[in-house]
């Protein structure tokens, strides 16, 4: 198995994040506020880990997520691109993923919500983050995708 490494074209400062959250075992990085808005609200952040789907390497990412009752909630938003990120497209590919939330690692399936549950998330996800909504608008017609992790 390789060692996870930071997923390719990561803005630098969700590099400086993810290596942040890293380096103290998610003693700092579980709850990022922007800078450029000091007042506000932190959001909790997790490491996701996928594998990837042509490459096998396992690549890491910090994402918000929501907890729903013991499983957690993603978003693949990509900021309102078009095409969903990478990292959504290696977990269709290979469900089984490795979360850490603070210092708590485990393992997980993900599976993508649909229907009245994908509703349900994302209007949980769009008040935790009011940009989903605006990502949403924005994303040329790709319904994006709310991921749940159910731990194994």
């Amino acid at each position: 198995m390789t060692q996870p490494i930071p997923a390719p074209g990561l803005a630098g400062w969700i590099l400086d994040h993810l290596n942040l959250y890293l380096s103290t075992n998610g003693a700092q990085g579980h709850m990022w506020a922007p800078l450029s808005a000091p007042n506000a609200t932190p959001i909790s952040a997790l490491l996701l880990t996928t594998t990837g789907r042509k490459s096998g390497q396992q690549y890491i990412m910090p994402l918000f997520y929501g907890d729903n009752g013991g499983s957690y909630v993603i978003i693949a938003s990509k900021g309102g691109a078009p095409d969903h990120p990478g990292w959504y497209k290696n977990l269709a590919a290979h469900p089984e993923v490795a979360v850490q939330i603070k210092d708590r690692k485990f393992n997980a399936k993900a599976r993508t919500a649909s229907g009245a549950e994908r509703q349900k998330l994302w209007d949980m996800m769009a008040k935790v983050f009011p940009s989903y909504d605006d990502y949403q608008k924005k994303s040329a017609g790709r319904e994006i995708p709310v991921v749940v992790l159910d731990p194994v």
